[in-house]
């Protein structure tokens, strides 16, 4: 990977990263102001769901840029990768049950239409199929780093042979 592709992957994230921090700051608190109104069994779920999917967000992108990290280091095909796949993996399986529960949360009563709900739960759907895709991502990594392993293995026992 090229520095150039790594420096506006990290841009990305900068910004990623402080545009989510304005959203819980700001945007989330509006939201909640918004919604007084609703009726508490909504109100409380949406925001609390809300305010998880930003984390959720928050945490993948601190796990890529430390991926990124290891990258530039030339150190991504180790164990150490694993935790992080792992953390990303974790966090956009929860970003996916969170996205159904808030379709759960906004089903009942007459204030959401249900082309909506369905909506949500389709978004729902596509979010997991991410989290499958990270899942074939790790298995790859994994292979990648047996090979690795192996071929340090090799070289070791050519240089002893020469």
């Amino acid at each position: 990977m090229g520095k150039v592709a790594v420096l506006a992957l990290r841009v990305v994230l900068a910004f990623g990263l402080a545009g989510s921090l304005f959203v819980q700051a700001v945007m989330v608190p509006l939201l909640a102001t918004d919604l007084d109104e609703a009726p508490a069994a909504v109100r409380v779920p949406v925001i609390a769901i809300v305010l998880l999917g930003i984390v959720t967000c928050q945490v993948t992108m601190v796990c890529v840029w430390r991926l990124l990290t290891m990258v530039r280091r030339g150190t991504v095909f180790s164990h150490a990768a694993f935790r992080y796949v792992d953390v990303v993996l974790g966090a956009v399986g929860a970003a996916s049950l969170l996205t159904f529960a808030l379709g759960v949360a906004l089903a009942p009563g007459e204030a959401v239409a249900p082309g909506v709900v369905l909506l949500i739960g389709g978004a729902g759907v596509m979010v997991a199929g991410v989290a499958l895709l990270v899942l074939v991502l790790r298995t790859l990594l994994a292979q990648a780093v047996a090979r690795d392993s192996e071929a340090k293995h090799l070289q070791a026992e050519l240089n002893e042979v020469i």
